[in-house]
């Protein structure tokens, strides 16, 4: 009975993660707000976003006047000659002349064949194509945080159970050994018990070491210290309730790579509706007020200065360029059409890869209730296993055996849940609803 009772605590132990309280229990949402203040592809479409709002502007597109201030100081000293007409000659040798320009001018462009609003749309679709970049590159990270989160917790559960069937080989060459000292075994039991023991050790360094790697792993996409220590919350939660057509639904209206598709046939248009403005006249209105000096050391004229407002428009309309606008606009045309085709292709690619995680998802959650069936069984038969090799009526190979069994088992359900929750994460980053 004693027996019995350590074997069963021995197989709850395997349910328990070793507890390290100095470590910080880092939660998938602190990990997913870490990633979003910190990861450097974020900042960086964080900042792109910022520059392409910047840019919609009315200036930018060319809806405002321009008002420049110019000065032009010109001086000179020559040696200067002049003849009139009856003939008489006067010269002045290092003459002296001065002349001084100042004054504001604008410009403002009224009308040119409506290039300058579809600029100003196009500037915003560019940030839509900015905002649509940065949700893309969120969902990225997020995902990858996601993932190599819930790899650490599959990582940290089969620690666990490591450190469990350590316990056990423990237990078994403890026994085997002194069944050995009592004649009952013999000493190649003991080293069998003793090499199991050592595989078991062995697979326990490399998986703390590939628990170590994905740790690091996160770190980096958190942007923070690599050697900042924690540990991950425990269990995996497999969303079963997932439904394609729904899924599917979603991803037509806000994947973010379809959406930057259909923003990038905006953007054709618009490209098109500018070069249909080159067919239309262009006018501005110009207007200034300037002032003027000059002095002379030799002419007619020593001295004249002037000031005052000047103003008109000017127009002008392209009447031929060497059949380039047409060129230009069914080029723009077909620009069109090729987005209308990269649209229609995404669809396409985004339906199928929807179909194929939705099946991997499906198989998934078919192999976690295989695994979990698998566990309970094996679990049992250690139990019953555990108690045939205290009697002594099988060998310590077949309580080995049974041991494994189990074990695998455990890594197998583990595995399975985590297969099928990075099939989930899949399914929710097409969609375009993956939480952040």
């Amino acid at each position: 009975m004693k027996t019995k009772n350590i074997v069963k605590s021995l197989i709850l132990f395997m349910f328990c993660i070793a507890k390290t309280s100095a470590q910080e229990v880092l939660t998938l949402e602190d990990a997913i707000k870490i990633a979003l203040e910190n990861n450097f592809e974020i900042k960086i479409s964080k900042n792109n976003l910022k520059i392409s709002e910047t840019n919609v502007a009315f200036g930018n597109a060319g809806m405002l006047p321009s008002v420049t201030a110019s000065v032009v100081d010109d001086n000179s000293i020559k040696n200067s000659s002049q003849t009139r007409q009856d003939g008489t000659t006067t010269s002045l040798d290092n003459a002296k002349n001065n002349s001084l320009n100042y004054g504001v001018n604008l410009g403002w462009t009224i009308f040119d064949g409506l290039k300058m609003f579809a600029k100003y749309d196009q500037l915003k679709e560019f940030q839509n194509m900015s905002d649509a970049q940065m949700k893309l590159t969120i969902l990225d990270k997020v995902s990858s945080v996601n993932n190599v989160y819930y790899d650490l917790i599959q990582e940290q559960q089969k620690l666990a159970d490591l450190d469990s069937t350590i316990v056990i080989s423990k237990k078994r060459l403890e026994f085997t050994q002194n069944r050995y000292t009592i004649g009952k075994n013999s000493k190649l039991d003991v080293l069998n018990a003793q090499v199991d023991l050592n595989t078991d050790l062995g697979n326990l360094v490399k998986e703390k070491q590939a628990y170590a790697n994905a740790k690091t792993l996160l770190n980096q996409l958190l942007a923070r210290d690599l050697k900042t220590d924690f540990r991950v919350t425990d269990g995996i939660h497999v969303d079963r309730k997932l439904q394609l057509d729904e899924l599917t639904t979603l991803a037509e209206k806000q994947n973010p790579e379809l959406v930057m598709q259909i923003i990038n046939k905006k953007i054709a248009e618009l490209d098109l509706k500018q070069i249909k403005g080159e067919r239309y006249p262009t006018i501005q209105l110009n207007t200034g007020y300037n002032f003027s000096d000059s002095q002379s050391s030799l002419g007619f004229t020593s001295q004249s200065s002037a000031h005052g407002l000047n103003y008109g428009f000017s127009a002008s309309m392209n009447l031929f360029d060497g059949n380039s606008q047409n060129r230009n606009e069914k080029i723009a045309k077909m620009q069109i059409d090729n987005s209308k085709l990269a649209i229609d292709q995404q669809l396409i690619q985004l339906r199928s890869n929807l179909t194929v995680a939705f099946q991997v998802y499906l198989t998934n959650l078919d192999l976690i209730d295989l695994e979990e069936n698998n566990t309970a069984i094996s679990r049992q038969n250690l139990e019953i296993t555990a108690e045939k090799f205290k009697i002594g009526t099988i060998t310590s190979v077949e309580f080995r055996a049974a041991q494994l069994n189990y074990i695998n088992s455990r890594i197998r359900l583990t595995s399975a849940q985590f297969q099928a929750k990075l099939s989930e994460i899949t399914l929710r980053e097409l969609a375009g609803n993956l939480n952040f």
